[in-house]
């Protein structure tokens, strides 16, 4: 058995994947990596073919016959993983060295199932903005529900629990529901305050829409059951947090 199983879920980010691929082979810890292309049309496929020529780990390719999504292309590769562990990756971020390793001892030092990292922030074109986004060392289901401090590329946690807890609903934030649902019923996630996660601000992600990104915070909320005032509540809190990390 592997000890992480590295899932990557990718969508015409051709560009980008040999950066985010090379930072997970530069990794000291046994692994393999999963990749899942949701029906890319921009050549993923033959950049993969070309890493796969050096990788000295084994890289599976999965491509989806059509656009999924990127919960269930996520899914697909949990589904089978052999690792021990499973690490999230979006394909157009990268780590540094040392990242899963530091994760590794951090979970056994806390006996914790879940793990997450600090950030650094990138421009698009790799440039860093001169900012990292530090993290609390514990966070639970209380603490969480004020805001989601777990970027969803620096995630470690037990197989069995992604297993578990698969991602569902692209149409809200997929990842922060997730880790809600888990917390609640694990009690804990650790973090590492360290920028072990280079995140890169692409024009067309998820959380540059604002006004999106409120409505499906919320939607996080409501479909937790929570009433709508104190979803209304909550989803001001997130975005105040937000804010304040990003000034």
């Amino acid at each position: 058995m592997k000890k992480v199983s590295v899932i990557i879920p990718t969508y015409n980010c051709g560009v980008y994947l040999a950066c985010a691929i090379e930072s997970v082979l530069k990794q000291d810890v046994d692994l393999e990596i999963i990749l899942i292309d949701d029906a890319s049309i921009d050549g993923t496929e033959e950049i993969v073919k070309e890493l796969k020529k050096s990788a000295k780990y084994p890289i599976s390719y999965i491509r989806n016959a059509k656009n999924l999504g990127v919960s269930a292309s996520r899914n697909k590769g949990i589904e089978i993983a052999n690792g021990e562990y499973l690490a999230y990756l979006d394909a157009d971020d990268w780590w540094a060295e040392g990242k899963l390793k530091k994760q590794l001892m951090r979970l056994k030092q806390t006996n914790g199932v879940f793990c997450y990292t600090g950030r650094e922030l990138f421009y698009e074109n790799g440039q860093p903005k001169d900012k990292w986004i530090s993290v609390p060392e514990k966070v639970t289901w209380k603490s969480l529900l004020w805001t989601n401090v777990i970027p969803c590329s620096s995630v470690l946690i037990k197989t069995e629990i992604g297993k578990e807890f698969p991602m569902e609903h692209d149409e809200i934030h997929e990842d922060y529901l997730t880790w809600l649902r888990i917390v609640r019923k694990y009690q804990a996630a650790y973090g590492v305050n360290e920028p072990l996660l280079k995140s890169r601000l692409t024009a067309d992600g998820k959380s540059r829409d604002k006004k999106k990104t409120i409505q499906m915070t919320y939607g996080v909320y409501r479909y937790l059951g929570l009433r709508k005032i104190t979803a209304l509540t909550y989803t001001a809190s997130h975005l105040y947090f937000s804010a304040k990390r990003y000034w």
